[in-house]
């Protein structure tokens, strides 16, 4: 109990679970996007380390941090837009064509990976962005600006969704197309829309483990985020404040696992303390699902005129 208490009171502990959970922040207000237009989106996986890559390429090759971020946006973007062609297009299988994207993201990324750099042994590095020490704010100045940026975009989002005629018509083509339809919304260039914006979101998110996490790109560095960040959407029932909640929650328990870990006891296997933050997130979520008011269209296929 001891040890857990001094973990709780080292800044460095509340430092790291912010750091952690921004590409959960991401990625999940990415998901929310899409499923809110009636999209599911499994395709978060692939594109993470998609943007990972291309926005760290980017940087490698001479461009700006920023630059960098746009490009994972982009490339995120791109891949969203593919996802909004099969699934609102062509009305094919949500799953299947978020999963297929998920393979052809991570496969594209690691194939450029390795003709770019075919003789490579350790990844090469880049500057990444510097901590925010001129901000002044416990905890908030030890992070970099794309923490602050995750932050910022929760109120933006829940205010566009909740406050705004285009998040009203975002909403009613992922409850009821038909009536968007009966109002004059274009169904398909709105949850098209939602989709690419969602998308471009998942891309920066996996920009932050290359540019600001860490400095170098390499294999499995996103691993599992993207459907952590799934899980999330179901946990915040579709709502950005609950969904910082849900991030910061599967965070606090991943930095606590690390440190329990670090603090060494001996007779609980380490596979133990790997398996915390999935079992207490899965916990959280069975207890907040069963009361999910999800979108009433979500993976419904819909084609205009259709009734």
């Amino acid at each position: 109990m001891s040890e857990l208490l001094d973990i709780l009171a080292n800044p460095a502990f509340w430092i790291a679970t912010l750091r952690v959970a921004t590409p959960l922040i991401l990625g999940t207000l990415g998901v929310l996007l899409c499923e809110r237009a009636g999209v599911l989106n499994l395709g978060i996986e692939g594109i993470m380390v998609a943007g990972a890559f291309t926005g760290w390429l980017a940087v490698y090759a001479g461009c700006g941090l920023w630059t960098g971020v746009l490009v994972a946006a982009l490339t995120g973007a791109v891949f969203g837009l593919l996802h909004a062609w099969l699934t609102v297009g062509l009305a094919l299988s949500q799953h299947v064509s978020g999963l297929g994207i998920t393979l052809l993201a991570t496969a594209l990324s690691y194939y450029g990976y390795r003709v770019g750099f075919p003789k490579v042994n350790t990844p090469p590095t880049i500057e990444p962005f510097a901590p925010m020490e001129w901000l002044g704010v416990p905890i908030l100045s030890a992070q970099t600006p794309l923490t602050l940026l995750a932050l910022v975009l929760v109120p933006i989002l829940a205010w566009v969704l909740m406050r705004t005629p285009l998040g009203l018509a975002v909403r009613m083509v992922g409850e009821n197309p038909q009536a968007a339809e009966g109002q004059g919304l274009s169904v398909a260039a709105t949850r098209t829309g939602a989709i690419v914006t969602g998308s471009a979101l998942m891309g920066v998110a996996g920009s932050f483990l290359t540019l600001s996490a860490f400095n170098a790109f390499f294999f499995n560095m996103v691993n599992g985020r993207g459907w952590i960040c799934v899980a999330l959407v179901v946990f915040a029932s579709w709502r950005p404040g609950k969904a910082l909640l849900g991030a910061l929650l599967f965070a606090f328990f991943d930095a606590l696992q690390l440190r329990l870990q670090q603090a060494g006891d001996a007779w609980l296997p380490y596979q133990v303390y790997l398996m915390l933050p999935y079992l207490l997130s899965i916990l959280a979520l069975v207890l907040v699902a069963r009361k999910a008011a999800y979108p009433q269209a979500l993976m419904k296929p819909y084609r205009k005129g259709e009734r």
